[in-house]
């Protein structure tokens, strides 16, 4: 069942980045967790409040924006043995299909492009609201995860660790914090 208040929220949105997060977390030498995050990235949503399948969502993500606090990891990231960032400045994500679940929890699908390969991925989100800012902008806020395998998209690089396993797990976890504004 559809809340009948979000017909109000139907229309078209722009991600605004500096209140939102796309973000990664890798297992490292099988024995804890790296974040990172891109700091350069642009997206666009289109909301149908009263037919949540109707709903869409493009982005696209500038690979050399990667952050994981390291410059060295990162310009490793950038390289040839990661992201290619010179063959493939963008990873971008098409929706192909959006689902509610029930409650605040939905489902979007689509296409995820990295290193030219585009694989589907499904991102569940949790919808955290609408409000109007202080500026009078409309909001929408979601906070959505994901989980790949690297290897799927040709991202192979790795090392042996001496005592087994190896440095980098082939599951990335993916998570997103959205604010999006409505378009005017």
């Amino acid at each position: 069942m559809v809340n009948p208040d979000l017909s109000a929220l139907t229309g078209d949105y722009t991600i605004d980045t500096a209140h939102s997060t796309i973000g990664f977390t890798v297992r490292h030498a099988m024995v804890t967790n790296v974040k990172g995050k891109f700091l350069d990235f642009s997206g666009s949503l289109h909301l149908d409040g009263s037919d949540p399948s109707a709903s869409t969502a493009s982005i696209d993500v500038k690979m050399e924006s990667i952050d994981t606090g390291s410059a060295d990891r990162d310009g490793h990231l950038k390289s040839a043995d990661f992201f290619k960032i010179d063959e493939f400045p963008t990873m971008t994500f098409r929706s192909t299909e959006a689902a509610a679940l029930g409650g605040e929890d939905y489902r979007i699908s689509g296409d995820l492009t990295i290193l030219g390969t585009t694989r589907p991925i499904s991102i569940d989100l949790e919808f955290n609201g609408a409000a109007k800012d202080p500026f009078g902008n409309e909001r929408v806020g979601f906070e959505g995860k994901a989980e790949i395998l690297r290897s799927e998209w040709g991202l192979t690089w790795n090392a042996a660790l001496e005592t087994g396993g190896v440095l980098i797990s082939d599951k990335i976890k993916l998570n997103f914090d959205i604010s999006a504004i409505k378009n005017a």
